[in-house]
């Protein structure tokens, strides 16, 4: 590897932008939906597992770049939320 840091700066990058065009607004979707009282479908289910997933994958990247620290927060409180909500929403549909 030649410059790793320059290449860490790359990944995040590039994850950052993914995540503005392409998962924050599912995510919101999702959240939308959640509090509408809506159970989520299988689909939007995978989509939670996969950025959980992927996420985990990240972990040693971004505790290597504190400066995305407060985004990661932000992000796991958001999942957090919409997963307690998206179980809440299921349990009252379960009764």
């Amino acid at each position: 590897m030649t410059n790793s840091h320059e290449d860490e700066v790359g990944i995040l990058a590039a994850l950052t932008s993914r995540f503005e065009s392409q998962r924050l607004p599912r995510l919101l979707d999702i959240q939308t939906a959640v509090n509408r009282g809506e159970c989520l479908p299988d689909y939007d289910l995978s989509f939670l597992q996969e950025v959980f997933k992927d996420a985990a994958s990240y972990s040693d990247l971004l505790s290597r770049h504190p400066e995305y620290e407060a985004l990661s927060s932000k992000v796991a409180s958001l999942y957090h939320e919409i997963t307690t909500k998206a179980l809440a929403n299921e349990e009252a549909a379960s009764k």
